[in-house]
């Protein structure tokens, strides 16, 4: 940077200001030649000074600070920060968003300021006469510093050459008497403030302990107490502070305040309370002992003490005698929709207003415990966004956050700012923002050089946090509200989504999408079989695919995380710590120094490099729980140290309650139909026998979902050399009760038929054990035969139907007919007489035999019947025993739309005949 300053007509003074290292000197200004002959200075400049600044970040502060010092040197305190902020994004503009070097003029002449900046853009075009100026978005990072011009100065312009644009705007001097800061105008005499008799200033100086050591005459006289009475007593004996609803802050908090001015009462030696106004300045003496003097007068009298506001009396009111909202002269006009974009731009106008080098701004919680770090700049906001402070003095947190602060040297009070830690900065100033008493967030302005600020800034930024600290909390609570509903909204469907289905691994595939990227850039389940397993990963996800199979690797190889059954989101340092290892051992590697031809390892370092910037930030474990037992973790992490949000840990938290549940329910239907399943498999025949001369085909269909044995059964099975029995059955019902029927029946055939017993004989001992199920049995149709192969191709077929849908037999010439005569079903009655049927199968015959639930297949009224049956059945001439199953099932399936809601068997065999040589 290259400074000049010439006031008046006297030489530039020769001390740089502070920036780049090269200076220049403008020589003495002619008085004559200031006016300004085709601009917008109309008077006589009076003060000059000029600096140039390089095209490097550091260059915006170091404007600001020049601004700051010109101004407040020449005794322009009052719009000095209004020239700050101007200042700070027009050259924003030129050395960040341009690109070139910035030259800022400042110009004083008798009725206000003029500065002026400028760039050397090569490229910029010069605007036609007469184009309406684009003023921009406001919304943007740059190109508001225009419209700023336009919202706090007086007069403005914009004025271009082929290379330079400059950019130039005045701020008037508000009226007031000559060589004060701060005045009042004359007033008459009856509205003076009334004072009865002599103005009494009681001063009392209170030491380190909060005792009264020194108590002068006025006090007596107002207080009604001697010095030898009062002295040692503490202060707080005789204060009424009236403690605001929602805080904690007292007399002794105020009494360790560098500065402190306001209300509060104090009791005479009548009982009574006189109201006073006090002003507390904190001292120390030679010794180094601190104390506080307090200046203390009647309430009415307050005026005596009372510092007056730095903004003049017409600062709300504009140019043109319109109204301006404090809050947008702070703010700028239009404010930003969003939260988050109005505390950004908090946060900036802050760091200006108070030459700053950071700002930051934290929110408070719900239950005022913590403050939130939702805004910064000049901070590494990455790593400290989200980050949580204690409000009160504690671990961690010097003094409370619900008073203003200064601190002087950030390196004499370690720990004082948490959130400055490491950054560089030594001194800082917070103040709370509050609404109607409640602490709501804290705004703060640091600085890297210590002793930058003093109770007079701690002063002006509460004056700017009391004027945002509405719109702040409106913004916040709306947010909040979008938030919760978005909540809602997000807990509905996933529960829709865990409640849709009972398969453990579409559930924890679901787990992990819910949670990526809505909640975290990746995810890991951990899923913990027994009490006594270790948990085992089960599941990642990443937002990008391409890292998935590389953070799988490396949560593989580390400790998973205790299996703690506490609620509510932990961190787990693991994940972050081995990313960083991995990280730095490719690049060891990669600069060959592990040993080896750096060649063969090369092809790795990408994917463990990647692996670990994705895993190397914040990482949280939820535990899952279900039915009082951890049954696995939910693992979310951050590729950087951005925190996660206390809302989204807490909606985590909600979903990690319902997945759990939805992942315990997944498991016991999983084993309970693993446990079915294998009991199902048990009731059903084994590999059916080879047949010589007979083509066998069986199709089977339980109804229910998990069910693969139901009411109706089949069976085929050798009884002596030979011969042998088939049977095909349908027990009353579904599902479990049925199969147990079915297994009973199906078992007792087999040892029935092979104890040499006729078919009717058989059938009659097994209804005899049916009913002796007593209330258990259920009544049972059947179909069982034996089967005799013959040498000439034929075979021969002994059949009883106990009230079973008769057997169909088709002939080579496409002839359907029944093969047997209805008989009584069995578990009904005890006494049955049946008999049996011979009928004989001559080559290319095909004997069809099903259960009820194909030919009570139903569309609406329409049902396909035994007639439907046996035309179906009629046009598989010639075809083979599976052919002519499939072709069955294939009519029945498309004869009605909808799922079965009965178990079916189809059991086809047909006799080939014999083959020609």
């Amino acid at each position: 940077m290259t400074t000049g300053l010439i006031p008046g007509g006297q030489p530039p003074d020769p001390r740089p200001t502070g920036g780049l290292p090269h200076q220049r000197q403008e020589p003495p200004v002619d008085q004559a030649a200031l006016h300004v002959d085709n601009r917008s200075r109309s008077s006589v400049i009076t003060a000059r000074a000029a600096a140039s600044f390089e095209p490097v970040g550091r260059s915006v502060a170091s404007a600001r600070s020049f601004v700051r010092d010109t101004l407040q040197g020449w005794g322009f305190a009052d719009i000095v920060d209004d020239a700050v902020v101007l200042t700070s994004e027009l050259v924003t503009n030129a050395v960040v968003h341009a690109g070139t070097s910035a030259d800022v003029l400042c110009l004083r002449s008798d009725d206000g300021v003029r500065i002026e900046v400028a760039d050397r853009y090569p490229e910029r075009e010069i605007p036609l006469q007469g184009q309406a100026v684009n003023m921009g978005n406001p919304d943007r990072e740059g190109g508001r510093g225009l419209q700023l011009c336009a919202a706090l100065s007086g007069r403005w312009g914009v004025e271009y050459t082929p290379t330079h644009k400059q950019v130039w705007f005045q701020l008037d001097l508000p009226e007031r008497p000559v060589g004060t800061r701060a005045a009042g105008p004359s007033l008459p005499a009856d509205l003076l403030p009334l004072a009865d008799g002599r103005v009494r200033v009681a001063v009392v100086q209170i030491d380190r302990t909060g005792a009264i050591t020194s108590w002068n005459e006025d006090a007596e006289e107002l207080f009604g107490y001697t010095a030898d009475l009062i002295i040692g007593k503490p202060l707080t004996d005789l204060a009424a502070w009236p403690h605001t609803p929602g805080t904690s802050t007292g007399i002794a908090e105020a009494l360790r305040l560098s500065r402190w001015e306001g209300s509060y009462g104090i009791r005479d030696s009548d009982g009574r309370v006189t109201s006073v106004y006090a002003s507390h300045l904190r001292v120390r003496d030679t010794a180094g002992e601190p104390s506080t003097v307090c200046l203390l007068v009647r309430d009415h009298e307050r005026a005596v003490l009372q510092t007056p506001l730095r903004v003049p009396a017409d600062s709300t009111s504009s140019s043109d005698g319109q109204s301006t909202d404090p809050f947008e002269v702070f703010i700028g006009s239009p404010a930003p929709d969003d939260l988050d974009g109005l505390l950004q731009r908090t946060v900036e106008r802050a760091r200006d207003m108070l030459d700053g080098d950071s700002a930051f701004l934290l929110l408070a919680t719900d239950d005022e415990t913590e403050l939130e770090v939702r805004a910064s700049t000049g901070l590494p906001s990455a790593r400290q966004r989200f980050a949580r402070v204690p409000v009160e003095a504690g671990p961690g947190r010097y003094g409370s956050a619900r008073m203003p602060a200064v601190h002087d040297d950030l390196t004499a009070v370690p720990g004082a700012v948490p959130l400055l830690s490491g950054t560089g900065m030594r001194s800082v100033v917070t103040v709370p923002l509050k609404v109607e008493g409640r602490l709501t967030g804290s705004l703060g302005v640091a600085a890297e050089s210590p002793g930058r600020y003093s109770n007079e800034e701690a002063l002006r930024l509460q004056f700017a946090a009391d004027r945002i600290a509405l719109a702040v909390e409106s913004a916040r609570l709306g947010e909040l509200e979008r938030l919760r509903r978005g909540s809602l909204s997000f807990l509905v469907e996933a529960s829709d989504l865990l409640a849709g289905t009972l398969d453990r691994d579409q559930t924890l595939a679901l787990m992990a999408q819910m949670t990526v990227p809505t909640l975290a850039t990746w995810c890991a389940v951990y899923t913990i079989a027994d009490q006594a397993s270790d948990p085992y990963l089960s599941y990642v996800l990443h937002e990008d695919e391409e890292l998935i199979d590389g953070i799988k690797s490396l949560l593989s190889k580390i400790q998973p995380p205790d299996p703690v059954p506490t609620p509510g989101a932990r961190v787990w340092s693991a994940p972050g710590e081995a990313a960083h290892q991995a990280a730095l051992r490719s690049s060891m590697r990669s600069l060959g120094l592990s040993g080896g031809p750096t060649h063969q390892i090369a092809s790795g370092i990408g994917p463990t490099l990647a692996t670990a910037s994705a895993v190397g930030g914040e990482t949280v474990v939820l535990p899952l729980v279900a039915r009082n037992r951890v049954i696995g973790m939910l693992t979310l992490g951050k590729p950087t140290d951005e925190h996660f949000r206390q809302e989204i840990l807490e909606l985590a938290e909600d979903l990690s309650r319902r997945a759990a549940l939805a992942l315990d329910n997944a498991r016991l239907y999983s084993e309970r139909t693993a446990i079915s399943q294998s009991l199902q498999r048990s009731l059903l025949p084994p590999e059916l026998p080879e047949i010589g001369g007979v083509e066998v085909e069986v199709i089977y269909r339980a109804a229910g979902e998990g069910n693969e044995v139901g009411g109706d059964f089949y069976d085929l099975f050798p009884i002596r050399d030979g011969a042998y029995g088939f049977a095909i059955g349908d027990v009353c019902g579904t599902g479990p009760n049925a199969a147990a029927v079915t297994g009973l029946a199906r078992h007792a055939l087999r040892l029935l038929a092979r104890e040499g017993l006729s078919g009717p004989a058989v059938l009659e001992r097994l209804n005899s054990a049916i009913l002796d199920e007593g209330a258990r049995s259920r009544f049972l149709t059947l179909l069982y035969g034996e089967l005799w192969p013959q040498e000439d191709g034929s075979a021969q077929l002994k059949v009883v139907c106990a009230g079973h849908p008769l057997p169909l037999r088709l002939r080579q010439d496409g002839t359907v007919e029944p093969a047997a005569e209805p008989q009584p079903l069995l578990g009904v009655i005890e006494d049955l007489e049946l008999y049996e049927q011979a009928v004989t199968l001559d080559p290319g015959d095909v004997l069809l035999c099903v259960t009820d639930g194909v030919t009570e297949r139903r569309e609406g009224a329409r049902m396909l019947g035994d007639d439907g049956l046996a035309d179906v059945l009629s046009t598989c001439t010639g075809l083979t025993a599976g052919a002519v199953a499939a072709r069955i099932m294939r009519a029945v399936e498309r004869f009605a739309s909808d799922a079965p809601s009965d178990d079916m068997a189809i059991l086809a065999m047909r006799v080939p005949g014999l083959q020609k040589d």
